[in-house]
């Protein structure tokens, strides 16, 4: 295997390049997605993806087009109000964050979901800065930044599987 990848910075012209980001980054965390068949959830340990960006650069379009390459279906609301939308699929949970409304980096542990982000389920947080570094690290982080009238994106991994998966990311945008 080349190098193992820490790193990832990829041009998105539009707003269907994010979306396709977000199924392949899907598919490089669960790489029977292409099959067709149920996920094998038997290694899965969870997986924690942190969001970051200006407003409007993205991140929910990001999160709603992850959590379709995920299965699920029917409208995938923002979290900018209720904070937390949690989804099932199959034996999978699903836990996007929105923590922008936040003013004290305390309040996302008096909300009391502590329990969600270390269960072992697909994690999505948005503005997890707002949460400073009482939040727990997470595997990857995005950030999505304004880049003439795309965005660039900026993959950074943080643990062992966030590496594996840019590499698996690496190597089908190679494809």
């Amino acid at each position: 295997m080349d190098k193992e990848l820490s790193n990832y910075h990829l041009l998105l012209a539009d707003e269907e390049a994010t979306e396709a980001l977000a199924n392949q980054l899907a598919e490089s965390i669960f790489p029977d997605l292409s099959t067709g068949y149920d996920l094998d959830l038997s290694n899965f340990d969870g997986a924690r993806i942190y969001l970051q960006g200006d407003l409007g650069a993205g991140k929910t379009t990001f999160a709603r087009a992850f959590l379709r390459a995920l299965g699920v279906t029917g409208r995938i609301k923002s979290p900018t109000y209720t904070l937390l939308e949690s989804y099932n699929v199959s034996r999978l949970y699903l836990y996007h964050f929105d923590f922008y409304r936040f003013s004290d980096s305390d309040e996302w542990q008096e909300a009391g979901f502590e329990e969600q982000l270390f269960d072992q389920a697909v994690v999505l947080v948005e503005w997890s800065e707002k949460a400073n570094e009482q939040l727990p690290p997470p595997d990857l982080y995005l950030k999505l930044i304004y880049q003439d009238e795309g965005r660039e994106a900026v993959l950074s991994a943080i643990s062992d599987k966030g590496k594996q998966w840019l590499n698996n990311l690496n190597s089908q945008t190679k494809a």
